[in-house]
């Protein structure tokens, strides 16, 4: 698309959309072409913000009537390059659709626009008395319909399952303009394809989602968080089996995080270690009921008492405040950021089944050790559901340009070795840019062959985020 083309099609979607939905000036497109991690630069021409999903669906149409590949964005919170669009793409921003359209606290559902902000979400279920358990470190900024895009997960799948499970129905604009309501909010639908799990961590890739509604839990009423000190990762998966046991399946949440991850966090973030001795490993444990009582503590304590006994843990610091438990969260919440200032470092966002998390850590580790002496392993995740954020810091002699040219080549160390692990190498960041070419080398042919044909199905000229995900 030349810039003639571009300034006509800019001034057909201003009759469509209105003028101020349409962004042309350098200035207003800036915010929507700066990518989170800085790896990619978005160079769109024009920026559409639609109100509604009507509007959506007839700009959609004219894209579409004109041959213009569509790129969708939420919060511009992803870490794969899914929401990068080129000067040649309309770069969809879903920011305006921002309504909470029905919270129905008797059937435990909410109904939200695809631009609703995760925590403004949240408070929203909480004021009815409800939960929704989505949670992640992006919450403040990141919006609902980028979390269905990426089926983001966070730190609640152990117990409430990562977005797909959250989802009941959804509203999708489709490639040619057409507007799929698939807004059922029941739990039992068995009437065919499941439609919506297409476009469920599909980024975008086969159409743009606008609304969807969502399932809601009872509001805990007790939540109980402790930071433990682990001799060895074995101990963390030991400790998590008899936390689920011995609770009730009561916990929420189960994230691991090495010694170095805990340092860079008190060097470069501000926290403070909660132990006067190092241990190897750490484990943030959240309990949580929404039964009312003081059984809760006393439930932690015990289970943490045995724990002790069997040598899982050296050390345990049960929050009494919510001040207190805020300030442990913070310690796992701080490690991204901490790495950032730690040096360059080159990222992993794998799943292996929980049991193999400790072969997967040691071999995957003497492995790149081997091909770098002195790269340092900064491995933290969601342990509980077998999601490992499993990052390397660069060697403290080397420099950060150096180190980051051997990216490829530690990715080919790694991820095959989750693989054959029978892991995935995109837990919940999905593929974007980033590993668009990458994963065609660890799927199956016939699974790459499904998903090919499902994108030309849908998406027959491919003007949905193409190049991301599944390359048509």
């Amino acid at each position: 698309m030349d810039l003639d083309n571009s300034v006509n099609l800019a001034a057909r979607l201003a009759q469509v959309l209105g003028p101020e939905s349409v962004l042309t000036a350098a200035a207003d497109r800036e915010r929507f072409l700066v990518e989170e991690r800085g790896l990619y630069r978005g160079a769109a021409r024009i920026v559409i913000v639609p109100r509604d999903a009507q509007a959506l669906s007839r700009a959609v149409a004219l894209c579409a009537d004109a041959g213009v590949a569509m790129v969708p964005q939420g919060g511009n919170t992803g870490l794969a390059g899914g929401a990068v669009a080129g000067a040649d793409e309309v770069l969809v921003s879903l920011s305006r659709l921002n309504r909470i359209r029905e919270i129905d606290p008797v059937n435990f559902t909410i109904t939200v626009e695809a631009g609703v902000i995760l925590a403004d979400l949240q408070a929203a279920a909480h004021e009815a008395g409800c939960l929704f358990p989505l949670s992640l470190g992006a919450e403040g900024s990141c919006t609902i319909g980028g979390n269905i895009a990426s089926n983001a997960g966070g730190v609640g799948v152990l117990r409430y399952g990562n977005t797909r499970e959250l989802t009941l129905g959804l509203e999708v604009v489709l490639p040619d303009g057409q507007l799929w309501n698939g807004m059922r909010p029941v739990l039992k639908d068995n009437s065919g394809y499941s439609l919506k799990n297409l476009f469920i961590g599909s980024e975008g890739s086969l159409g743009i989602v606008t609304a969807a509604v969502l399932k809601l839990f009872p509001r805990p009423r007790q939540i109980e968080t402790a930071y433990c000190a682990l001799p060895s990762v074995e101990a963390a998966l030991t400790l998590l089996g008899l936390a689920r046991q011995r609770s009730g399946d009561m916990v929420s949440a189960f994230e691991l995080m090495s010694q170095f991850s805990l340092s860079i966090v008190t060097r470069h973030a501000g926290g403070q270690a909660p132990f006067a001795v190092q241990a190897p490993w750490y484990a943030l444990i959240e309990l949580s009921t929404s039964c009312e009582g003081e059984e809760l503590r006393g439930l932690f304590e015990t289970i943490l008492e045995e724990a002790y006994a069997q040598e899982l843990i050296s050390d345990a610091l049960i929050a009494t405040s919510s001040e207190q438990s805020r300030k442990l969260w913070a310690l796992r919440e701080g490690i991204p950021e901490a790495q950032k200032r730690a040096g360059g470092s080159i990222k992993h966002d794998i799943s292996v089944p929980v049991s193999s998390i400790p072969a997967f850590i040691a071999t995957a580790g003497a492995a790149v050790e081997e091909y770098m002496p002195g790269i340092r392993l900064c491995a933290f995740g969601h342990v509980g559901d077998g999601n490992i954020h499993y990052n390397f810091t660069q060697p403290e002699a080397m420099e950060k340009q150096v180190f980051l040219s051997h990216w490829h080549a530690i990715n080919d160390i790694v991820h095959p070795i989750a693989m054959r692990m029978h892991g995935s190498i995109s837990a919940e960041h999905g593929i974007g840019l980033l590993k668009a070419e990458e994963i065609i080398r660890h799927r199956a042919p016939v699974e790459e062959q499904l998903m090919r044909a499902i994108k030309t199905a849908i998406d027959p000229r491919n003007l949905m985020n193409p190049g991301k995900t599944v390359l048509a």
